[in-house]
């Protein structure tokens, strides 16, 4: 197959046409691109299982086209509904995600048999433009081979998928660089199932009870995307340093570091990058999977990762280089 990539000014009618045809399309978000087919479709949901090698039982985002879907995709608790509406209101469109109890208009496939679904609205304006003009529901997972680095621009995604899909729309570097937030409400709390761009700090206050965050040990039993202990992983093996005066490279190993710090021996690296030289958590963000391709492009024996601040954002950010660790440091 012939995947061509298009400007996202040119692209809107030929990717309409795709999902249309039950084909799927990669997608620039605001969080990273995303691999789109029509959510209604089990066999449209089916290619982008095929195309990514993602395992059924990892379930997809839905991505509405606006919020008067809601309620055609999501049972909305009676009980919770204040808080859902006071969360969506907040973040949508935006990098938010709520996980909810399903309608039978949702196929099993794209929950992987739960009974629940995770929603959001992209608020990316190429996204908004194309699912608009669909009309309907689309599953848009992150549009890189199942496990490995998300991609954040089109090359990402033709180096992963290309010849696997037949459109890859190109509306430059995405915003933030890492997903989502995804969160569920429960007995009135808000519980963040994976962190992103929409901090703890963000959502503090609107539920009734304290904030929590669900480990992804309990993903056996609360799945929902992006919980897999073992994801966003360069090829290139990867371990995670509290801090980098700690670590000193074997001599004839060629390592690649990951920094946050300013870094003192970058001589005893083989290739440095550096999330951010002004410790900013939103531009380390926006570097992360990018400078991890880089990283892992560069015939490296090993990549060691700084941890970033605990906090805010930087959280998400801990929480990627831990899956890519594979789940551990």
């Amino acid at each position: 197959m012939k995947t061509e990539v298009v400007a996202a000014s040119a692209a809107t009618e030929r990717a309409v046409e795709l999902l249309r045809g039950g084909e799927v399309v990669a997608l620039p978000t605001e969080t990273v691109y995303g691999l789109a087919a029509d959510a209604l479709r089990p066999e449209a949901v089916l290619r982008i299982f095929e195309a990514k090698e993602r395992p059924r039982f990892n379930p997809l985002i839905v991505h509405l086209p606006d919020s008067s879907w809601l309620e055609k995709v999501a049972n909305v608790p009676t009980q919770e509904k204040e808080i859902i509406d006071r969360l969506t209101d907040a973040f949508w469109p935006g990098p938010f995600t709520v996980v909810l109890p399903k309608t039978e208009l949702v196929p099993d496939l794209v929950t992987s048999g739960l009974d629940t679904v995770a929603v959001r609205i992209s608020g990316h304006p190429v996204f908004q433009e194309v699912i608009r003009a669909f009309g309907s529901p689309l599953a848009a997972p992150s549009a890189n081979r199942f496990g490995r680095i998300s991609p954040t621009t089109a090359q990402h995604v033709q180096s992963e998928l290309g010849g696997r899909i037949p459109l890859i729309v190109d509306g430059g570097s995405t915003t933030h660089g890492i997903e989502s937030t995804v969160v569920v409400v429960r007995d009135g709390n808000v519980e963040i199932l994976r962190p992103g761009p929409v901090t703890e700090e963000m959502l503090r206050g609107i539920g009734r009870g304290p904030m929590s965050h669900r480990l992804a040990a309990d993903a056996a039993t609360f799945r929902s995307p992006g919980m897999l202990p073992s994801h966003y992983a360069p090829r290139t093996a990867l371990r995670m340093v509290d801090d980098a005066s700690t670590f000193s490279p074997a001599p004839s190993a060629r390592v690649g570091f990951l920094a946050w710090n300013q870094v003192e021996k970058p001589g005893e690296y083989a290739v440095v990058r550096r999330l951010s030289d002004k410790h900013d958590l939103r531009e380390a963000a926006a570097n992360l999977f990018r400078y991890l391709r880089e990283l892992d492009d560069a015939g490296l024996d090993l990549i060691v990762a700084e941890r970033v601040s605990n906090k805010g954002l930087g959280v998400a950010i801990n929480d990627r280089l831990e899956r890519a660790a594979g789940g551990g440091d």
